[in-house]
């Protein structure tokens, strides 16, 4: 009998506390007014690998949290790159309401007539996007964007397997770590290394440019492990390789999963990019394309995504809140002493594009 009460009396006591922690789950809170007339339809969502907060690791999933306040479902897609994203997008066939491409991509994207002109007026949550991410090259008059997150380009290293503190993109060429090297799986970004690494102006329309830049990284080819994207994440947390180039916010996010690995920015110099939401012109859902956009720049919503992503927030309401976890990172907001040399990438005529992409086959293949 004393075993049934103590059976029964454990089982009281874990729904009272179940009780309790469900009472003290802390409710979102809105600062905008959201109805459910568009409830039913459907927004299609194309976005990149790991780039909002899912409900993984007890993470506020931002999707569900939409649908539940709006009854629109949200039809989700990723991407890895932003070429891979404009290839789908320029091919037609599938309509998508929300993109979230980075400047130089926008940049082309609206010279292409592919992005909808819309009114940053009628997004209320608009307010909260820090004036120095506005009127940026890409959008000057803040006509087909809204900044999502902010970012620049660094390497993510293994503290037990390379040596010293290293500070410059030379390590990605170093050969002591043959086959344990990563460098990206796109063109763009790959060029780039090479480029700072070479001193080359990285929006270069000079063909000689880009051929030393493609010539270092044939150099390169017979030390790479591979060419990766999100595949980095299982290689440097699971110490499958020594060395690789990232964004700064997917590494913070490595290096949280394995303290082993380090980061730096490159003293030559590093690329900037603004990743920002648009809504392409064959948009089916416009309207819920425009509440979706509003609702990601909700202060509590871009703080759940600040704190998963671990980017650099373009937001107010989230450097400004005391509880953000990284508004003293020296990764996301180096002060200006510490602040690398940067330069943002921008869109180059067809003849340049088509130019360093058959360099770049050339050198996979090589």
């Amino acid at each position: 009998m004393k075993k049934i009460i103590s059976a029964a009396l454990c089982l009281a006591l874990a729904l009272c506390s179940f009780a309790s922690c469900a009472k003290q789950k802390k409710e979102i809170q809105y600062v905008s007014k959201y109805n459910k007339n568009l409830a039913g339809t459907t927004l299609n969502v194309f976005n990149w690998g790991e780039y909002i907060s899912d409900g993984s690791e007890d993470t506020v999933n931002v999707n569900s949290e939409f649908e539940k306040l709006t009854g629109i479902k949200i039809n989700y897609t990723t991407y890895d790159s932003n070429e891979s994203m404009y290839g789908k997008i320029k091919g037609g066939g599938v309509a998508f309401d929300i993109l979230i491409p980075s400047d130089y991509m926008i940049e082309r994207m609206i010279s292409e007539d592919l992005l909808l002109q819309f009114n940053t007026a009628e997004i209320e949550n608009y307010k909260y996007i820090d004036d120095k991410y506005k009127n940026l090259y890409f959008d000057k008059n803040n006509c087909y964007s809204v900044p999502y997150n902010v970012g620049m380009v660094g390497v993510i290293y293994n503290k037990e397997m390379v040596k010293g503190t290293p500070d410059s993109w030379s390590l990605l060429w170093d050969s002591k770590y043959k086959n344990n090297i990563l460098n990206f799986n796109n063109p763009r970004d790959a060029f780039a290394t090479a480029q700072f690494y070479l001193g080359l102006d990285i929006n270069s329309t000079n063909q000689a440019d880009w051929q030393k830049a493609a010539t270092k990284l044939k150099e390169q080819r017979s030390l790479i492990q591979s060419y990766a994207m999100d595949e980095i994440y299982d290689k440097m947390e699971g110490e499958n390789a020594a060395v690789g180039t990232y964004y700064a916010g997917d590494c913070m996010q490595m290096i949280e999963s394995n303290p082993n690995l380090g980061f730096y920015y490159p003293k030559e110099g590093t690329n900037i990019f603004v990743d920002s939401i648009c809504i392409p012109k064959n948009a089916q859902n416009v309207e819920a394309a425009k509440m979706y956009i509003n609702f990601l720049l909700e202060p509590e919503i871009a703080l759940a995504n600040a704190e998963k992503l671990c980017y650099t927030s373009p937001n107010t309401a989230v450097f400004n809140n005391e509880n953000y976890s990284y508004k003293d990172s020296k990764i996301l907001y180096p002060s200006e002493k510490e602040m690398p040399k940067t330069e943002y990438f921008h869109d180059l005529p067809n003849t340049v594009r088509s130019y360093y992409e058959s360099l770049w086959t050339e050198i996979k293949n090589s």
